[in-house]
Parts: C-alpha cells; sequence; structure tokens
C-alpha cells in the first residue's frame, strides 16, 4: 500500500514527534515521582490492593508535558514559523486545536486537585462535564453515529446541536470513566491507552481523505506513553493517578472525534475498558447496588483470580486490544459496529466463565465497609485494588 504525498511530507515531523515526547515523558517521570512523594501523593499498602508499598500517582504529569510540549512545537513550526509539513484540515479548526491541547492541561489540573486533596468523587464527575463542556464550547462535537436502523446506517445529528452535545458530552466522561475503571494494574490503562492512540494515528494515515495533523498529536500522545509507561509498567514505581486518567480519557475521546469521526474506531480498539465497564455498572445495578461500590469484578481481577501473573494479565489484555486494532484497520465502520456488538456478548459469557472456573473467588466481599475502600470507584482513586 503505497502512501499519500501529504502523509510521506508530514511522516518525518510525525514520527520525530513521537519520540522526542517518548523522551521528554521518560526524563520527566523521575521528576514529577520526585515531587509527588515529597507532596504526601502516594498510594499506601491496603488490604485491597496491589501495591505492597507506597507508590507515588501523578504520573499523568510527566504525560502531559511530553504531549503537551511536542505538540504545541509542532503546531508552532507548522503554522507560525512557516514549515507547512502538515496541511492544515478545514474541518480540524484553531479553536479545535486549542481544546486538545488546553483540554490536556485543563484535565491534568483537574486530576491533580484529586491526587492531592483526594477529592470526593462527586467533585471529580463536575470536573469530568467541566471539562466535556469545554470541549464542545470550542466546536468540539460529534456530527454522526454509527447506527443500524438508518438506511446508510449513519445516524446524522450534526443538526441538533442539543442532541450533539449531549452525545459529546457522553463520550467523553465515559472515556474518562472506562480508562478510570480499567486501571487496576501496573501499566494496563496506559498500555491500552498507547495501543488506542497508534491505531488513530494509523487510521488517520491511512483512511479516505488522509490526515496527517490529526495523527501528528495521537503519535505525540502514543510517545508520551510509551515514556512514561517504563516507569509504569510492572513492578511500577509511579502511578498514572486521577491526573493520568483524565489527560488519556479526555484525550483520547477529542482525537476520535477530530476530522473524519473515529468513533467506531475507538469503540472498538479500547472494547475491552468500556464493555468492563458497561457489564460491571449492569451487574452492579442488577444486585441493587451503586454502580460505583467497590468490587473485584473487573477482567483484570477475575484473570488474577484464575491464577495468571500479574504481568501476566496485563500482557494478555494488550494482546487482546492488538487484535482489536487489527481489526479496526480491516474492517469498514459497519464491520467495526458489528465487531463491538460480538465483542459486548463474548465479553460478557467469558466473564460468566472465568467466574465460574474461578469457584466463586472473585465474587463481591459483601463485609467491607464501602467508606473504607480506597479503590477507583468510591475514591476515584486508580483502581490499585485486589
Amino acid at each position: 500500500m503505497s502512501l499519500d504525498d501529504n502523509v510521506m511530507k508530514a511522516l518525518p515531523a510525525i514520527v520525530l514527534g513521537f519520540f522526542v515526547a517518548a523522551a521528554i515523558s521518560l526524563v520527566a517521570t523521575p521528576i514529577v515521582r520526585h515531587y509527588a512523594r515529597r507532596l504526601g501523593m502516594v498510594d499506601r499498602p491496603e488490604a485491597r490492593r496491589v501495591n505492597t508499598r507506597a507508590i507515588a500517582r501523578g504520573g499523568g504529569i510527566a504525560v502531559m508535558i511530553g504531549f503537551v510540549v511536542v505538540s504545541a512545537a509542532l503546531v508552532f513550526a507548522n503554522s507560525f514559523v512557516g514549515l507547512h509539513f502538515v496541511a492544515h484540515p478545514q474541518i480540524v479548526t484553531r479553536p479545535k486545536t486549542v481544546a486538545l491541547i488546553a483540554g490536556a492541561v485543563l484535565a491534568v489540573g483537574i486530576g491533580f486537585l484529586d491526587d492531592r486533596f483526594q477529592l470526593r468523587a462527586r467533585w471529580q464527575f463536575l470536573g469530568q462535564f467541566a471539562l466535556a463542556g469545554f470541549a464542545v464550547a470550542m466546536g468540539v462535537s460529534i456530527a454522526n453515529l454509527n447506527f443500524p436502523f438508518t438506511t446508510d446506517w449513519t445516524l446524522h445529528i450534526a443538526g441538533i446541536a442539543v442532541l450533539s452535545a449531549a452525545v459529546t458530552v457522553l463520550w467523553i466522561v465515559g472515556m474518562i470513566n472506562s480508562i478510570n475503571f480499567i486501571d487496576g494494574l501496573d501499566g494496563l490503562s496506559s498500555g491500552i491507552a498507547m495501543i488506542a492512540a497508534l491505531t488513530l494515528g494509523v487510521i488517520s494515515l491511512t483512511a479516505d481523505p488522509v490526515e496527517p495533523y490529526v495523527a501528528m498529536f495521537c503519535f505525540a500522545l502514543a510517545g508520551a506513553l510509551l515514556g512514561f509507561l517504563r516507569w509504569n509498567f510492572h513492578p511500577a514505581s509511579i502511578f498514572a493517578g486521577t491526573s493520568g486518567i483524565m489527560l488519556v480519557g479526555y484525550v483520547l475521546a477529542v482525537l476520535s472525534i477530530l476530522g473524519t469521526a473515529k468513533i467506531a474506531v475507538a469503540a472498538l480498539v479500547l472494547g475491552v475498558p468500556i464493555i468492563d465497564t458497561f457489564w460491571i455498572i449492569i451487574r452492579r445495578l442488577a444486585g441493587r447496588r451503586s454502580p460505583f461500590s467497590p468490587d473485584r469484578g473487573h477482567i483484570h481481577h477475575r484473570l488474577l483470580d484464575l491464577g495468571l501473573s500479574h504481568r501476566g494479565t496485563v500482557l494478555l489484555i494488550y494482546a487482546v486490544c492488538i487484535v482489536l486494532a487489527v481489526m479496526s484497520l480491516a474492517l469498514s465502520n459497519t464491520g467495526q459496529m458489528y465487531a463491538f456488538m460480538g465483542l459486548a456478548v463474548l465479553f460478557g459469557l467469558g466473564l460468566f466463565f472465568i467466574a465460574r472456573l474461578g469457584g466463586g473467588a472473585a465474587e463481591i466481599d459483601e463485609s467491607l465497609d464501602a467508606s473504607s475502600y480506597s479503590g477507583d470507584e468510591s475514591s476515584g482513586k486508580p483502581g490499585r485494588t485486589l
């Protein structure tokens, strides 16, 4: 497959941005870790946590530095210095670019408040909706949705401003929480996010029309996550924290909207965290409990209970995400939607059989007082829980 001339022209800058972002976050992460410890931003060992020692959190700051510095530098060099290595698509207006880069900084700022002061979940939700509202106010919106009951398999909502804004806000908030729910093992959420960013970047370079401008940001995020993974993969010396969850969820959500809509691609590649979140919420509601009440029902908990190692569980989920990424590249939009629906069914069946094989070891500890639980759902912290 030959690449478009615009892609070939942009490719050196995109590759350079990837490696520079990786180098920046690689160097910045230990510095962030040092100051996080000094500020008391640490996850301490508790009965239901994976970590057996105090681990710094707030690693999302380092990822943000790598992503924002490289993205801003590339935009400046391309548009203001006059290098023009990437054609600026009309559909990605300057306010949308600001929404992406400034929104990343805002996301980390909101997350930092929780990492530092351990805010209640309600304030985190308020911050998430405010962040999504900022994106919508800057012009980021979902115009079309894959929908099976229309003649062209597409539901056009661009003309209904209120509906488009509501769907966009729900997509961004939902993405943030899906990343949060899967953030239960060292390197899990950051690795999945890197795979998703790379996939969105490749789609942007190979789709019709090509979008090297969007790909530039995708690869900058992937590079920043790669550098962070050096310190976050098992055994982790720093966690992404709420700052990382907010950053990654927000940026991936916005990148999947910019340019030619790639919502179906993002939904499929991130099928594991999205569907895991869906089934967790359904199961909790069916049990007449809060969807944010703590338990050990996440897919990574189930796999650990089957006897897989910490690292083996993470690598297995990486492998599933890579398969889904390849499928998203090979399938049409309609095929991606069918694949996502099929994955949802298979995922539910898989959870059922894994729970049966585990002999109920992963069932909820009813004696646990939710007020004392410090995992992802009840306190908003990344879910380092057993």
